[in-house]
């Protein structure tokens, strides 16, 4: 595995450990995060802010289904599932687009769509 993937992974693991200390450590400290329509974050302290976003409780479960790497640029799909905090279970399937400088992440472009739920068996979700 190459040292962006093994970012890109340790990114991810950091989410299911909701350990802010792992996701920083593997951006720059200029990173941008987007997500089309929905918000534009520079920075590693806005990076923090979504980190913690209010509207959840408790640790996310991310999938990683695939990984793919050309250049400097990984992209990984999957799933994640999260608590709201209103209650309920917030379903999303992603395709996060990673642009890496030096090994760690400079900027992430996120597509997501929410789902009602997982069909383990369409969508290999474990």
């Amino acid at each position: 595995m190459t040292e962006n993937k093994k970012t890109v992974e340790r990114y991810m693991d950091g989410f299911n450990k909701f350990d802010h200390e792992q996701i920083l450590s593997c951006l720059t400290d200029d990173v941008v995060w987007d997500m089309p329509g929905q918000y534009h974050w520079e920075g590693k302290a806005a990076f923090t802010k979504e980190i913690t976003n209010e509207m959840f409780v408790g640790k996310p479960i991310v999938t990683t289904t695939r990984m793919t790497e050309e250049n400097d640029i990984v992209i990984a799909e999957g799933t994640a599932q999260a608590m709201r905090k209103e209650g309920g279970v917030l379903y999303v399937m992603f395709s996060d687009v990673f642009e890496m400088r030096g090994g760690k992440i400079k900027r992430l472009i996120s597509y997501i769509m929410e789902v009602k739920s997982f069909d383990v068996h369409k969508w290999g979700v474990k």
